[in-house]
């Protein structure tokens, strides 16, 4: 059978024909190929629909493209007794199907045949071919027959109330990335505002650790069979061998040639000038390496490592070329040459190759004056000098503006952060212009950009007392000092300095726990002094009495806490030794989406990030290309399996034109891995989709491969873990308030940037930004979309459960009815047997799905993050600058749109409210004819209770709940109706 697939992305649609009267359609497009037929979801009352859906069709002979035909009919699904409307279609022939082109054309619909009416407006398609074994076919729309055979089935359904067979019968069109039929589709529901609409669809498929994802599968991870370490991988395990576990098993050995250029002796100088600027030049084809010249030195040092990649290699002879830097032409002084099947191969651990003399000669051979100090080797990225050297796929010539520092690969650890507690106790003797008068006071405390104040106090100036905490992020080493200004309101706008006083933040006391830290009296300075420390010299008797630490028993969040890498508190003594180690191996990237022009050419040049507690890693940047290699090799220690390991790709801005705000690294994609999810001692190797979500949707940037291990020391320690609280016990001890959380990670990510930021090379904002998901607390609508339906999907169960309850009550399937019953009463005289067989059932519902357990490390998800079906108004509001750049309009008709969706959210708010207020209306009296009747049946039911046996009362309630329709009534019960008639609180409201 042909592995030949036909891609066919469903785009967009524009200005197309209103069908409902009113201006307006519900279209969807069907499409017919082969013999197999796709159709798309329903877009209600849009004339300028988006889909962004992809189809996958068979081609069953690809010899015979010129037979077949590729036919999109639009549609509009009508609420009337008509099915359907005809909008127009398109025809595109086989022959004019390429291989992988991302180009979406437009295509003007034409009638459907003579009787139809006029078809208007356009429909954008991308359709090419493809030979990818990984991708499947999207499963065809069933014919009438099997229609029938679905209802049918689905009326069974519904009248035996087994929820169980149902989902597995919807679950049969949701797996291998199909689509559901349109007969059990979920209808999207729409919400307006004014007279824009706007979707708010359900998805197809949802679930966070899902085996089989509804993902198109050009967005879902692969398996791939590298060589790593000189071993063949598959699946996860060394073939052939025991795994070797050694230093770089997770990465493909990939060989260089190092050229260490140390110094020179005694070289010739210019016959001209009578100097020297001498150079190295390394040549190996048509690559080079090029050190810095030396300023009139006959007896240059250099002490420079290059490396060529052995892949790259276009010639069999290497040169080294000692030359005269000149404003116009370099002169040579001497080189040498070196044939590379005479280099030698050094692999680690042998000690480094030590350097040697050569004589450096003419290019016919002859000897010349000057010696040369070089050491040539063969090794691999395991040598220790693979990561200081130049490398000639990443770097040019080094023309003195230090860019090849920049493209290095490099590890950094981010800064330690404290919280720094000050409690602000009182003031006493403030010196006033003017005496005995009612001051409004308050206290200003500052370090960096950090600043806070207490709230204002009026009260006279001998003494006043505030006792108020304060807390800031301080940042190892302790080189900044806390500055505190006691300061009287004069007016809204102005402030008048009463005194100051600067602490050391080094002088501070430091604790671990939870011990009492001892309040100090300090001296105030005068308003103008600048002085760091307590100074007396001026005599000014003003004190404020302070409570100051540097609390190390807190885990400062720095980075979003759904993807936090680190959970340990900040005091090195509460450290626990680490559960195990993670290995991580970046192989390479495929297929990246060009970020930058070169003279005419898209190109990148890409390196990638990782973060996993405070190690931070990157790698080298590989210039001017769309498919790096990197095989290097890095490793953690494992504090906590309930971390996430977080890999990004970059494109190099140093490399491209400078913007307006200078040089800007741009983020391709990157992959969270979480460590709990990952088996032990197990080798993770695939290749992860490289996906962004960008103002027209979501894009598919490339895929990276991957090998990851997760070495485990102590299965016990593990498990341990577990049980115990996931943040120190600090946080729990003395929990900090949300918005003080809010603030003080804000700060704590801009002292992380900051630091890296003066790294070299640094590590720019943007990407520590991207790495740490900073931005994940703004508003979108799309996150909003998909958290609701997230809820949704965890209260699936219990909505399946309410329901199979119903039909239980209401006998839908009698037998089912009964044995219900008996099992009730049989567990309500033997009670000793509720618990034991609910946990017996939970474990065998854990062992039944055993074999259905992710067996990868779960990836993201476009239909979980709502990516796919996202409006693209919403995605501008999403990227839009905060605050705002927009137009007044757009903003107010957005913020009319978060009003509704507010309004809806506050009704359910009040109607939650108001349920818990008729509660507290039965005892209240606030409607007394209720309270009497409930104080009557509280009566009754105590003395019920006192003689009825309790097992009897509760299986006549069950059995009374579940008895038979015939003895049912359709209108409500009266319980419900006299909850329903309570007073709530709403009628005091405005």
């Amino acid at each position: 059978m042909s592995n030949l697939k036909l891609v066919v992305e469903v785009v967009r649609a524009y200005n197309l024909v209103p069908t409902d009267g009113q201006g307006s359609t519900n279209p969807f497009v069907e499409l017919h190929f082969d013999g197999q037929k796709l159709r798309t979801t329903i877009k209600e009352n849009d004339l300028d629909p988006f889909w962004n859906e992809t189809f996958y069709f068979n081609v069953s002979d690809p010899n015979d493209m010129h037979n077949h035909m590729l036919e999109a009919h639009v549609y509009s699904a009508n609420k009337s007794a008509k099915p359907k409307s005809y909008l127009g279609k398109v025809r595109i022939a086989g022959t004019s199907f390429f291989y992988q082109s991302d180009a979406v054309l437009d295509y003007p619909l034409e009638k459907g045949g003579v009787s139809s009416s006029h078809a208007r407006g356009e429909l954008g398609l991308k359709v090419f071919l493809t030979d990818d074994p990984n991708i499947k076919s999207t499963i065809p729309l069933p014919d009438m027959a099997f229609r029938k055979l679905e209802e049918v089935i689905s009326k069974w359904l519904s009248n035996s109330g087994r929820g169980v067979i149902r989902s597995a019968f919807y679950h049969l069109f949701n797996s291998k990335n199909q689509l559901p039929p349109s007969g059990i589709s979920r209808e999207p529901i729409n919400y307006g505002v004014n007279n824009m609409k706007f979707q708010f669809q359900m998805p197809e498929h949802f679930g966070a650790y899902s085996v089989s994802s509804s993902q198109p599968a050009d967005f879902m991870y692969k398996k791939i069979d590298p060589v790593l370490g000189g071993y063949q991988v598959v699946n996860g395990q060394v073939r052939g061998v025991e795994s070797p576990f050694n230093m770089y098993d997770l990465v493909e050995p990939m060989h260089f040639l190092f050229v260490r250029v140390v110094r020179a002796h005694e070289l010739p100088s210019s016959k001209l000038t009578g100097s020297l600027d001498p150079f190295v030049e390394v040549k190996l084809g048509n690559y080079k390496g090029v050190t810095k010249h030396c300023e009139r030195t006959q007896n240059p040092e250099w002490n420079v490592v290059f490396t060529f990649s052995r892949e790259r290699m276009q010639s069999s002879v290497l040169e080294v070329v000692v030359k005269d830097k000149d404003m116009l032409k370099d002169d040579i002084v001497g080189l040498i040459r070196f044939d590379l099947p005479e280099i030698p191969t050094r692999v680690p651990p042998d000690s480094p190759l030590a350097p040697v003399w050569y004589q450096l000669g003419s290019r016919k051979g002859k000897k010349k004056k000057g010696e040369l100090l070089l050491a040539v080797w063969i090794g691999t990225q395991a040598d220790e000098a693979f990561p200081e050297a130049w490398h000639t796929d990443s770097t040019g010539p080094d023309d003195g503006s230090g860019l090849s520092t920049h493209l290095r690969s490099k590890v950094y650890l981010s800064p330690r952060l404290w919280y720094l507690r000050v409690n602000v106790i009182e003031a006493q003797d403030l010196v006033v212009a003017q005496k005995n008068n009612v001051l409004n006071l308050l206290v200003k405390a500052q370090i960096g950009n950090q600043v806070l104040r207490t709230k204002s106090v009026e009260s006279q100036p001998t003494k006043v007392l505030w006792n108020e905490e304060l807390i800031f992020v301080a940042v190892e080493p302790f080189d900044d000092h806390l500055t505190l200004s006691v300061e009287d309101c004069v007016s809204p706008n102005k402030d008048e300095i009463l005194g100051r006083i600067f602490i050391p933040l080094s002088t501070v006391d430091q604790r671990a726990g939870n011990h009492f830290v001892h309040p100090r009296w300090y001296n105030l300075q005068k308003p103008g002094s600048t002085d760091v420390g307590d100074s007396t010299k001026d005599k000014f008797s003003s004190k404020v009495h302070l409570q100051v630490c540097l609390d190390g028993g807190y885990h400062v969040l720095d980075e979003s806490i759904h993807y936090s890498s680190d959970l340990r508190p900040t005091a090195k003594q509460l450290w626990k030794p680490p559960i195990g180690r993670l290995e991580l191996g970046i192989l390479s990237a495929e297929s990246i989406t060009p970020m930058k022009k070169v003279n005419g050419k898209g190109t990148s040049d890409i390196f990638c990030v990782a973060k996993y507690g405070q190690k931070w890693i990157r790698t080298r940047t590989i210039v001017d290309c769309l498919n790096p290699k990197y095989n290097e090799h890095y490793s953690w220690e494992v504090f906590d399996p309930a971390t996430v390991l977080t890999v990004g790709v970059f494109d190099n801005g140093r490399t491209g034109e400078k913007t307006c705000n200078g040089y800007r690294d741009t983020n391709i994609g990157k992959v969270r891995i979480r460590i709990s999810t990952l088996e032990t001692n197990h080798a993770y190797i695939h290749s992860y989709p490289l996906l962004a979500l960008h103002r027209s949707g979501v894009k598919k940037m490339g895929e990276l491969h991957l090998a990851i291990r997760f070495s485990c020391t102590s299965m016990d320690d593990m498990m341990f873990l577990y049980l115990r609280p996931l943040l120190p016990k600090m946080h729990y001890v003395r929990p900090l308030t949300i918005a003080q959380l809010d603030n003080l990670r804000h700060h704590a990510f801009n002292i992380v940037a900051g630091q890296l930021g003066r790294a070299e090379p640094p590590l720019r904002k943007e990407v520590v930004e991207y790495m740490t998901s900073s931005d994940s607390h703004l508003w979108s609508m799309r996150r909003s979309k998909a958290n609701f339906f997230r809820l949704m999907s965890v209260f699936s169960g219990l909505f399946t459960l309410g329901k199979w309850y119903r039909e239980v009550c209401t006998w839908k399937n009698p037998i089912t009815t009964v044995l219900v019953q008996v099992l009730f009463a049989m567990l309500v005289c033997f009670p000793g047997l509720i618990l034991p067989t609910a946990f017996l059932y939970m474990s065998l519902i854990c062992l039944g799905n055993y074999h259905s357990r992710p067996t990868q490390p779960p990836q993201m998800d476009t239909k979980l993050s709502f990516a796919d079906a996202v409006h693209l108004d919403e995605l501008d509001e999403e990227f839009d600058t905060f605050p705002t750049t927009c137009d007044t309009d757009l903003v107010s008709m957005r913020y009319d749109r978060l009003r509704t969706i507010a309004g809806r959210v506050q009704m359910v708010v009040g109607d939650m409210a108001s349920q818990g207020e008729r509660i507290q209306a039965l005892l209240s009296w606030r409607d007394p004819g209720a309270t009497v009747i409930f104080m009557g049946f509280c009566i009754a039911s105590a003395f019920m209770l006192y003689t009825v046996p309790f097992r009897l009362l509760i299986i006549s309630s069950g059995l009374y709940f579940m008895r038979h329709p015939m003895f049912r009534r359709k209108l409500p019960s009266a319980p419900l109706n006299f909850f329903k008639r309570l007073p709530t609180m709403a009628d005091d409201m405005l």
